[in-house]
């Protein structure tokens, strides 16, 4: 049920976590978690969080939400030897999933960990099911993924770290869950690895931005189906300034893909202005470019196609129908993107102009 060994992963992949309850517990002094590798290691860490989920869930609507954190336990399983255990704080997050989901996504504060060893984490985003179930499950896995794709064209992404995590409540008023979840790397990080910061609540025109950069998430949200991002509104994007060139255009780096139709989540619904059925029909946001910029572009999909594939083949935790359902979205994608009048058609002739 987890992803394995195959076509297009690293040779340094190891097996994932055997699920078994470790009795060692590692002094923080012996193990240390280093932040960048914390995202970079493949290996599906098993994880228990233990807090009110009662309040949790009863809070997440609040406005003051914010500010609000709860206290929580943490035990990880990283190996068969190593089991480290922690207090941290948790707030519910984001905007639609908080008030729509019956499970919020959630805000992990390490930075007042009891545990010195987790305290390096910071705070991360934590994505987990809409609503415990299968299905919800899955819609997790296919946007892990997604950002996964997105890593394979550009260092500007954001990392994200799978972790299988059972939820237990300390006043015991539900049973006990466990689904697949993921960490989402903080920006502060990602731009650093950069050499970048982030430009913070700063608006950009698309088009005052890198555009070479543009160009590549332009295609990508159109190969994976997502309209639901836009520069001008910092919607589901960040931008970074190279931190040695002041005056050079910023960077778009994309996030939040729970929306798009490779992903295809029963609650996703394009905006009516975009006169598009469904999030499954793909649409260009993009603005013109030149047919050599475009093929410029294009050709760092066609090298990762293979790299793509196999991403989603080696998630066996995807149910067979959903891994098919989403390598022939992509196929599609690549077929239309091997007919040069079908190019110059979506991503010139009918380009964004404003």
């Amino acid at each position: 049920m987890y992803p394995k060994k195959g076509c297009c992963i690293a040779n340094n992949i190891q097996l994932t976590v055997l699920l078994l309850l470790i009795q060692i517990i590692v002094p923080a002094q012996v193990f240390t978690i280093n932040k960048a590798q914390f995202f970079s290691d493949e290996k599906v860490i098993e994880m228990t969080l233990a807090t009110d989920l009662k309040k949790l869930t009863s809070e997440k609507t609040k406005k003051e939400v914010p500010a609000n954190f709860q206290p929580a336990s943490l035990s990880c399983i990283f190996s068969d030897s190593i089991q480290l255990s922690t207090a941290i704080e948790i707030r519910p997050r984001g905007e639609f999933r908080r008030e729509e989901c019956g499970m919020p996504p959630l805000m992990v504060n390490f930075k007042h960990a009891t545990s010195n060893t987790f305290k390096t984490l910071g705070k991360l985003k934590l994505v987990w099911p809409c609503e415990s179930s299968n299905y919800y499950e899955q819609l997790v896995l296919k946007e892990y993924l997604v950002y996964k794709m997105y890593n394979l064209l550009t260092e500007k992404s954001f990392r994200v770290r799978l972790v299988k995590l059972t939820t237990r409540d300390v006043n015991e008023r539900y049973k006990p869950t466990r689904f697949f979840a993921f960490f989402l790397e903080d920006v502060d990080d990602m731009a650093k690895r950069n050499n970048c910061k982030e430009m913070d609540s700063v608006h950009f025109n698309t088009e005052q931005t890198n555009r070479a950069q543009a160009t590549l998430v332009g295609v990508f949200q159109y190969m994976i189906g997502n309209t639901d991002w836009a520069v001008p509104l910092n919607r589901n994007i960040k931008l970074l300034l190279n931190k040695k060139d002041s005056l050079a255009a910023p960077c778009i780096v994309p996030y939040d893909f729970d929306y798009c139709g490779i992903v295809n989540a029963d609650y996703a619904i394009p905006v009516p202005e975009l006169e598009i059925a469904s999030v499954r029909d793909r649409l260009y946001r993009g603005f013109p470019r030149t047919m050599e910029e475009i093929q410029a572009a294009l050709q760092l999909f066609r090298d990762k196609k293979d790299a793509m594939h196999c991403l989603i083949e080696d998630m066996t935790a995807l149910t067979e129908d959903n891994r098919e359902d989403m390598i022939k979205y992509l196929d599609d994608f690549f077929s239309l993107i091997g007919n040069e009048k079908k190019v110059k058609h979506v991503f010139i002739d009918n380009a964004r102009r404003k």
